[in-house]
């Protein structure tokens, strides 16, 4: 499994593991697995391919296959970058400047996967080739696809004491992922240790786009990114 750097555009590093091939390629094929599924309760519990004239069957297969053609797009732009598959194999879609892939770049993979998929299966062996493990449309789109496994216990590193009285202040904080505060502690800890507040300004210029802050109620950056972490534990713990 290789590792992936990411260097966000405010020149933030944050190193992720890619998904290995045969990672990807096994959520592939849980993929398929459903998609089989649907296509055999369609036939055999409602019998929607059987005793029709040719083009009314033509008409209604091809309505019916409309959830396996945009599989892949509807869940990947739905659940973050995540199909089941890839739900199940602990792996997701993320934009290699650090952002969030946006439908755009979602679109751009689905389509790619024509060339990647049924010309000769050419993106297993693009991945195989490529360190980051990319495929034609990762290429194209800007993306990668990386593992979530940790190998720590991540309470241990996001986890916040709070008062039995904490009152949160930014609910929005939600939108964060248990990885996202990790890199976000991990990179808050090390630039206080450091006295770099150059990273400790662009940690917080980065974290008020993302999470949609319009008003910050803290004077200083090291104010504001603790009480964002603190909130995101109160949050989470309280889900």
């Amino acid at each position: 499994m290789s590792e992936l750097q990411i260097n966000t555009t405010q020149n933030v590093k944050i190193n992720f593991n890619a998904a290995g091939t045969g990672e990807r390629l096994l959520a592939y094929g849980i993929d398929w697995a459903i998609k089989i599924g649907y296509f055999l309760i369609l036939s055999q519990g409602f019998g929607v391919f059987n005793g029709m004239d040719r083009w009314s069957q033509i008409a209604i297969n091809t309505v019916l296959s409309f959830p396996v053609m945009f599989y892949t797009l509807a869940l990947e732009s739905t659940l973050q970058g995540q199909t089941l598959g890839k739900k199940a194999l602990k792996i997701k879609v993320v934009k290699i400047d650090g952002y969030q892939a946006s439908l755009s770049d979602y679109v751009v993979r689905w389509f790619f996967r024509i060339v990647d998929v049924f010309i000769f299966g050419l993106g297993f062996f693009v991945m195989i080739l490529n360190k980051k493990s990319q495929r034609l449309g990762d290429m194209a789109a800007g993306t990668a696809v990386i593992s979530l496994k940790e190998n720590i216990n991540i309470n241990h590193t996001i986890l916040e004491e709070l008062k039995a009285d904490y009152v949160p202040t930014y609910p929005n904080v939600i939108k964060l992922s248990d990885n996202d505060a990790r890199i976000i502690k991990e990179t808050f800890t090390q630039a206080k240790a450091t006295r770099d507040y150059q990273t400790l300004i662009r940690l917080r210029k980065k974290l008020v786009e993302v999470v949609g802050i319009k008003d910050v109620k803290q004077k200083t950056d090291m104010e504001f990114i603790d009480v964002i972490l603190k909130d995101y534990n109160f949050y989470t713990q309280n889900m």
